[in-house]
């Protein structure tokens, strides 16, 4: 569908979908451990895909019919909507499962951290049947970055959003990939390089138009670390994350006051519902401003190094839409 779709001037797309009550659609994309199938099951909103999505002159619909989540330590409490719809029928892999009840462990990481769940998307009660709905109106890049120094939510223009969206940066972490014990930069383009045969651009120039068309809201959101590096920092809290999320979803973010980022030019809101101020700018999260610095010039660093692969491609793309440093 990756390399037969665009020829019908459909793009495909490694992401989740969802809808508001309203008909507001929302598409996720993500790599492993950011967030992706999490943040798009949510309560009040209805599940139009989890992972494979096309894009059509008519809107958007879903291709594989089904949800993959990671599910080391899952609870009915963190994550209601996938916790239920793991039922009989389900698969579960590198799960351990009590002998005695016959019930799994989710807290259990004996095998791996990388635990998953596999199931119908009719498992889920809050779905869009078919699984069909009209055109984007924001889109949401995840990252979980381990720098600790991409903002929590920031806008992106056009070319910065088809610059992150070829970059595809990530932080592999423990329980994502065999051998990954610690987080590790990683880069896949499009959020999703292993599934696209065709090249990155032909997906990300097909994206940059239909953001024009349909003027679509795009923001990258960072789930990872906050306060300092891995190992110094926190993980972003999820609620944090879900009220962002929410705000962008809900336009509450279309017009708010923001600060551009000097490192990376991303366009930083100043206030968020639900969200303390000083969260939203990473830098007045460390304790040592000098070093957020220093760690955010090698993150920026790596950025541009990645790109180089698209040299003569993509130059203006990297120009108005990678980090000014």
């Amino acid at each position: 569908m990756n390399f037969l779709l665009p020829e019908q001037d459909v793009l495909s797309m490694h992401c989740s979908a969802n809808v508001g009550f309203e008909g507001d659609v929302a598409l996720f994309f993500g790599l492993s451990g950011t967030g992706k199938t999490t943040l798009s099951a949510d309560p009040n909103r209805r599940l139009i895909g989890d992972d494979e999505h096309g894009w059509s002159s008519t809107g958007v619909f879903n291709i594989e019919g089904g949800c993959y989540a990671k599910c080391i330590g899952l609870s009915r409490e963190k994550e209601p909507q996938i916790y239920d719809a793991i039922r009989f029928g389900s698969v579960l892999e590198n799960v351990m499962v009590d002998e005695d009840t016959r019930l799994p462990i989710y807290e259990d990481n004996t095998l791996t951290e990388n635990t998953r769940a596999a199931y119908s998307i009719d498992a889920i009660d809050n779905i869009v049947m078919p699984s069909i709905a009209g055109h984007p109106t924001t889109i949401i890049f995840l990252t979980a970055d381990a720098f600790g120094v991409l903002p929590p939510i920031s806008k992106l223009s056009k070319e910065q959003a088809m610059y992150h969206f070829l970059s595809g940066y990530t932080s592999k972490l423990a329980g994502t990939e065999r051998g990954v014990t610690s987080p590790e930069a990683t880069f896949s383009t499009c959020f999703g390089s292993p599934f696209l045969p065709l090249p990155a651009q032909v997906y990300a120039e097909m994206l940059g138009q239909k953001i024009d068309e349909h003027e679509v809201q795009v923001y990258l959101v960072n789930t990872g670390w906050t306060g300092g590096e891995y190992g110094v920092g926190n993980r972003m809290k999820l609620k944090y994350t879900r009220s962002m999320v929410q705000a962008a979803l809900e336009g509450e973010l279309t017009n708010v006051e923001t600060i551009q980022d000097d490192i990376f030019g991303l366009s930083i809101p100043l206030h968020v519902p639900g969200v303390p101020d000083e969260v939203l700018q990473p830098v007045k999260t460390w304790n040592d401003s000098s070093a957020y610095e220093q760690k955010a010039k090698e993150l920026a660093t790596k950025f541009k190094d990645n790109f180089k692969k698209f040299k003569n491609v993509a130059e203006e793309i990297e120009k108005l839409g990678g980090p000014v440093l």
